[in-house]
């Protein structure tokens, strides 16, 4: 008997066309996989049925790496080689985390990046992510009996380059083709989104184990557009945990050592978790020396503990409103994400906030990973053709160049969509300059040094010419997972120079965050910054010229007199440039004072100058005619 081929409605028409791929949670706290059965999504279970694996990694004994639950539960016994939250350790320095108080020990790799020091050796937080990304990768080739043709992996909103380009380290390490980084509000909405046709702006909440994150969604027919996003990379479920073992800890007199902090936190989670379906429970935990300790907590006491966590989440929720020029009323919805949302007093203020009962009908722990995998269905050319899903992300800051002057020349503002290219032309600022310098940076200051540093490069070949003369055009491109390259092409002879942007550790989103406040509060003072040295750089290419003709033509075509006037007005404006290089001031006062004086002698050097450029054309018309006919020239 012949048999029919079957094909689902909207899947690919043959079995063997169908390729593998999956959507991948990496977690602070836990990670997931699912992927696309018979159009529907499906979070992949481990052989047990669990369908979270912890996001910890347990070095052992000879040679012997733990994955999981099995390396949670080696916390308390051997806390120094048991890493967890090695998501909160990418793209920072040992300054940012010596704080935080870690039950291993995190040093440093480098100036700008840390890493964890275990009886493997020291291991980067790439390393250990990659660790979990593998058990990901193994638990999903067991379960689609085959190997995967690339997994779409979800990223924090307020990743950076650096952050981003870390997590497809991690994956490479693994053994996994990255199709795709994508945004982890993004990935929830795609979830949500195929579950309720309503279109409108919605907020995306999402309060994970380690970061938090929001982004305000604007949801139409086939189209997730992201137009504000926000967060704090140093606030989640953790804290909530570590707040509640702290007063576990002070409640039972204390005394409580290094090797008893992973059973205090276990429990501090084991008792918050309990909370939410209860109004009391017992918190228990059990010290290093055996003795059983005990208290009883209630709701009321944990909402106490933590109102001011519950509260910062708020801050960015209104920054995002705020960006996106909305008002609570304006929000159709709110969608909650993150296993952390679970909280009572979480719910609770959001619904305060934003007005909204949140959407609660899918599972928070799964709604990222289940819009991940559907994102890679599509990425991986499963889905019929015109049932694609268009998602545009944003940048979380503006990305521009250094230019004379230390200014900065914003080229992507921030909270634009991406995938996105612009372009922008400069030109040189000396005679027969051959080469320019290409710094690329981020932030909202108009000076570069309240900016942060990405890259340098250098573009050579320039072929000399007068000032001004030259074209380069300078692109800058973000692809879809928020990567950036620059390149630099003089237009005139084609000579280009390209850097793929690979800082050396990322910005967290509280200091993401940080820098829009600053930004903001300091707008006037670096408006009146930025014109200051615009006037300086306009004085200073003046005071050039003009020093670089008088060396030519000065002894030729001026008289004593004339030369004089001019060096006394080009040494009234070295002398405010002078001041400038030693201090600007840091009231709005100075700067104005200064940049009026500055232009008044630019004005008065210009003015003693059109004479003598004036004398120099002359010149340089007599000498191009200089044994020339008049029939010659008609000719």
């Amino acid at each position: 008997m012949a048999l029919l081929q079957i094909a689902e409605p909207g899947r690919a028409a043959a079995p063997h066309q169908h390729r593998l791929a999956v959507g991948i949670d990496l977690g602070t706290t836990n990670s997931l996989v699912a992927t696309v059965r018979s159009a529907v999504p499906t979070v992949l279970a481990d052989a047990r049925g669990r369908m979270l694996l912890p996001s910890v990694v347990h070095y052992g004994e000879e040679d012997v790496v733990r994955v999981g639950d099995d390396a949670r539960e080696c916390a308390a016994e051997d806390p120094a080689n048991t890493i967890a939250s090695a998501k909160r350790l990418i793209g920072r320095s040992l300054a940012d985390v010596n704080a935080e108080g870690f039950p291993y020990a995190v040093v440093a790799m480098s100036d700008s990046a840390v890493g964890v020091r275990t009886r493997h050796g020291l291991k980067s937080p790439v390393e250990v992510g990659a660790e979990v990304l593998r058990a990901l990768r193994e638990r999903a080739e067991a379960a689609l009996g085959g190997m995967l043709a690339g997994a779409v992996i979800t990223v924090p909103a307020y990743f950076d380059d650096a952050q981003r380009q870390a997590t497809k380290d991690a994956a490479a390490k693994a053994g996994l083709t990255v199709l795709r980084l994508l945004n982890e509000p993004t990935a929830a909405a795609v979830a949500y989104g195929l579950d309720h046709a309503e279109e409108g702006l919605y907020v995306v909440y999402d309060l994970g184990g380690g970061t938090f994150d929001v982004s305000i969604l604007r949801l139409m027919r086939g189209v997730f557009e992201v137009v504000a996003t926000s967060g704090d990379a140093r606030l989640g479920g953790d804290d909530f945990d570590h707040r509640l073992a702290a007063w576990f800890a002070a409640a039972t007199g204390g005394g409580w050592g290094a090797l008893d902090i992973g059973a205090l936190h276990a429990a501090a989670r084991a008792a918050k978790e309990a909370l939410t379906d209860r109004l009391e429970v017992s918190m228990q935990c059990r010290r290093a020396d055996g003795t059983l300790e005990s208290q009883t907590v209630d709701r009321t006491l944990f909402d106490d503990l933590t109102q001011d966590l519950v509260e910062r989440t708020l801050g960015p929720v209104k920054r995002a409103l705020r960006d996106a020029r909305l008002k609570p009323a304006d929000v159709n919805g709110v969608v909650l994400v993150g296993g952390s949302t679970r909280m009572p007093q979480v719910r609770a203020a959001v619904k305060r906030l934003l007005g909204h009962e949140p959407f609660t009908g899918i599972d928070p722990d799964q709604a990222v990973a289940l819009g991940a995998a559907i994102q890679a269905d599509q990425l991986a050319g499963n889905r019929a053709s015109g049932d694609e899903l268009l998602l545009l992300d944003v940048s979380p800051l503006s990305l521009g160049l250094e230019t004379m002057g230390g200014l900065v020349e914003k080229i992507i503002p921030r909270n634009s969509s991406i995938p996105t290219a612009r372009a922008q032309e400069f030109t040189t600022f000396k005679d027969g300059q051959t080469a320019m310098a290409l710094h690329v940076v981020q932030g909202e200051r108009e000076l570069v040094a309240e900016c942060r540093s990405l890259a340098r490069f250098t573009l050579r070949g320039i072929p000399p010419m007068v000032a001004g003369a030259a074209r380069i055009r300078v692109t800058f491109q973000i692809d879809a997972d928020g990567l950036l390259s620059v390149s630099a092409v003089e237009q005139n002879s084609g000579v280009h120079a390209q850097v793929e942007v690979k800082p050396s550790y990322g910005l967290a989103q509280d200091a993401v965050a940080g820098m829009l406040m600053e930004a903001i509060g300091s707008a006037e003072a670096d408006a009146a910054a930025r014109m200051l040295r615009e006037a300086e750089v306009d004085a200073r290419r003046l005071h050039d010229a003009t020093e670089a003709a008088l060396h030519e033509d000065g002894n030729q075509l001026l008289q004593p007199r004339e030369q004089f006037e001019i060096l006394t007005a080009m040494q009234a404006v070295a002398d405010l440039l002078e001041q400038c290089a030693e201090g600007e001031g840091s009231s709005l006062a100075e700067h104005r004072s200064l940049r009026a004086a500055l232009r008044d002698a630019t004005e008065a050097l210009n003015r003693a100058t059109t004479p003598f450029a004036g004398k120099r054309m002359d010149a340089r018309v007599r000498q191009a005619l200089s044994g020339q006919r008049i029939d010659q020239l008609a000719a």
